[in-house]
């Protein structure tokens, strides 16, 4: 874990996604930065010039860090599509919003998840999910981080993940137990 706040200096040159655009930018070797979250594999920080940035796991040592607790799809095994349903929505709560210390799944912004046996072996997942705002810059970033994430667990051989809007996500599709972990009950 971290601490919130946690100060950090970029030890090399890192490609990273600005929030909440979503615009990709290289911040420098040498940069410090405040981190604000450290959750699903990836990190939110503030540069010093004022950049609020998502930097992937795969860059973590280029702030000192390690990934840690995120569930390996490789060590995962289905059965049957119900077990297979069960760890796909186990990967969706490795995903988080970079501003929101809550997971996608608990945020309610998954609206359906179905996995569909295929006719030549494997399933197929379908996936609607939503953004907290329709305009959010960050919404193919966090497809493609489901995407990766999915795609990467065995029995999956086809998917299809789709931003939707219809309903509008509101504060009242989060469950009571993420509405407490942010202070909004």
């Amino acid at each position: 874990m971290y601490d919130h706040g946690e100060a950090v200096t970029f030890s090399r040159d890192v490609e990273v996604i600005q929030v909440p655009s979503g615009y990709k930018m290289v911040v420098p070797a040498g940069t410090n930065a405040l981190m604000t979250q450290a959750l699903g594999g990836t990190y939110t920080l503030v540069t010093s010039n004022g950049f609020m940035v998502r930097v992937q796991n795969k860059d973590a040592d280029a702030i000192g860090k390690e990934v840690e607790g995120v569930p390996s799809p490789e060590a995962a095994s289905a059965e049957t599509p119900e077990e297979l349903e069960q760890l796909v929505w186990d990967q969706l709560r490795t995903c988080y919003d970079p501003e929101i210390p809550v997971n996608i799944a608990d945020l309610g912004l998954v609206y359906r998840c179905e996995v569909k046996p295929l006719a030549e072996g494997g399933n197929r997942v379908e996936i609607d999910m939503t953004l907290t705002a329709p305009g959010c810059g960050m919404g193919d970033v966090l497809k493609a981080e489901v995407e990766s994430k999915v795609a990467a667990l065995p029995g999956v051989k086809g998917l299809d993940v789709d931003l939707v809007f219809d309903p509008p996500w509101d504060f009242s599709m989060i469950p009571d137990a993420a509405k407490l972990q942010l202070g909004l009950m």
